[in-house]
């Protein structure tokens, strides 16, 4: 499975953007699928997912602020992200084939990142 994220950019805080990232699969409603985000210096860490199901998990850092969904037509999963403050600032990967009810989720395949940058 080939995953391609996009829709990063330098946002102001308060600010929103919408991340999406497609996948080259034709079985991608069996995929459970997950954002997670790398800021500078920091490890990489989990942020949302959806299972095939649609059930979801927002860790606490986002809950209310960002939404998970997908779209099996299109075989694209999306992160809206509003509200952004600069804690936001990470580089931000989709991935599939996670189990996201683990305390750390390990993907089986990873996209390649997009840059968010929030400004203050």
């Amino acid at each position: 499975v080939q995953l391609q994220a996009s829709g990063g950019g330098l946002v102001q805080a308060g600010g929103s953007l919408r991340l999406s990232c497609a996948a080259s699969t034709h079985t991608f409603s069996t995929y459970n699928l997950g954002w997670f985000r790398q800021a500078p210096g920091k490890e990489r860490e989990f942020v949302s997912g959806v299972t095939w199901r649609d059930r979801i998990r927002y860790v606490d850092s986002v809950k209310g602020r960002f939404t998970i969904s997908r779209d099996n037509a299109k075989n694209t999963v999306y992160l809206q992200m509003n509200s952004l403050t600069p804690e936001d600032t990470a580089v931000y990967y989709c991935a599939a084939g996670l189990d996201i009810w683990v305390v750390r989720p390990i993907p089986r395949y990873w996209g390649q990142g997009t840059l968010v940058t929030v400004s203050s």
